[in-house]
């Protein structure tokens, strides 16, 4: 579960991966490269827990993330750039959208709007000349030799190809089990979520009009958008203490820290959701696929747990913090015992029990 930051030169990604991840970076010599890294996922709701419990340990579900080289005209002729794309599982670019005659723009003014369909446009034009390409091929060889697998591919690859001439990205088509199959080891790109993040000032963070602007895009694209700026991030980070960074954010008007934001929208891409198990031992956020049954949230826990499985005793997160108490809800019968065809819901307590 991978989520690669990509942008053009000067856009604020390094600053924004190193904010995320806490990692320090130096500058590359030679051919630059993927840089790896962890983020634990900011939640609230996590946060509210580890107060109530006071546990010995806390442990924060994590983020792969990935900082890759920046698009450009070498990279982008070259070709690595798309490569290193298409190995992760979602894509968050980061997009300049505030003023510093100080930092150059290579098409030398800020327009966060053109930037996005750029880079959009190259992603297109990827995965449009790979399909070109393998049409191509496909074609030569049914002329050779009928393979009913190859017809079917070549079905679907013209399909795709007229999707793509539309400049419509491929995880707007619908496939079926079987033409998934097909083309999963295929480097596409435009099959994989989008997130766009409008690096902005600090005075522009209350500044709706960019996300308004790319509205109706996104609407039709299933692409995800907000507003971060890297900057402020930064210094919220290198702050002492929680309520050093509350005040900053309220001095601010920040209500959600951007980060936060930013985690959700990553999990929401994925079709990611978190539970929770709690105790005075330890309070753990837990990731687990949407619309899993608890027998399989259980085996993100422990694969014991999951072949064992017998019930999940189930807490509301917003029951329990209204009532206050684990002893509260049970005197409330809102401790649910749940079976195997349970659908996990984010937000969900989980308390499993298993025989093996």
């Amino acid at each position: 579960m991978k989520i690669g930051i990509i942008g053009l030169p000067q856009a604020g990604k390094k600053t924004l991966f190193q904010t995320l991840t806490g990692t320090e970076l130096r500058e590359q010599g030679g051919s630059p490269k993927p840089v790896p890294g962890t983020a634990d996922i900011r939640d609230q709701r996590f946060d509210r827990l580890v107060a109530m419990y006071n546990p010995v340990k806390e442990t924060r579900a994590r983020l792969d993330l990935v900082l890759l080289p920046k698009i450009e005209k070498e990279t982008i002729s070259k070709g690595d750039i798309f490569k290193d794309i298409s190995d992760v599982d979602a894509i968050c670019h980061v997009i300049r959208a505030f003023e510093d005659d100080a930092i150059y723009h290579e098409s030398g003014s800020v327009d966060p709007l053109r930037d996005a369909e750029m880079v959009n446009s190259e992603l297109l034009m990827h995965d449009q000349i790979f399909v070109e390409k393998r049409i191509e091929r496909l074609e030569i060889q049914l002329k050779k030799i009928r393979d009913d697998k190859q017809v079917k591919e070549l079905a679907l690859l013209q399909r795709m190809l007229a999707h793509l001439e539309e400049e419509s990205p491929l995880r707007l088509m619908e496939l079926d089990d079987d033409e998934d199959l097909m083309i999963r080891s295929y480097p596409f790109i435009t099959t994989k979520e989008l997130i766009l993040a409008f690096n902005v000032a600090e005075d522009q963070l209350a500044d709706n009009s960019i996300l308004e602007g790319v509205e109706a895009m996104c609407s039709k694209e299933k692409v995800e958008a907000m507003l971060v700026s890297a900057q402020v991030e930064s210094e919220i980070a290198q702050l002492d203490s929680d309520e050093e960074k509350e005040e900053f954010m309220h001095d601010l008007g920040i209500e959600e820290p951007a980060l936060e934001v930013l985690t959700k929208l990553c999990l929401r891409a994925l079709g990611r959701i978190s539970f929770f198990t709690v105790g005075p031992e330890e309070v753990h956020q837990w990731l687990v696929r949407l619309n899993s049954p608890a027998p399989v949230a259980a085996g993100a826990i422990h694969s014991d747990l999951q072949r064992g499985f017998i019930r999940a005793e189930v807490m509301k997160y917003d029951e329990l913090i209204e009532h206050g108490s684990e002893a509260e809800l049970k005197k409330l019968g809102k401790m649910y015992l749940q079976g195997k065809d349970y659908i996990v819901v984010d937000g969900d307590i989980l308390n499993i029990r298993f025989k093996v």
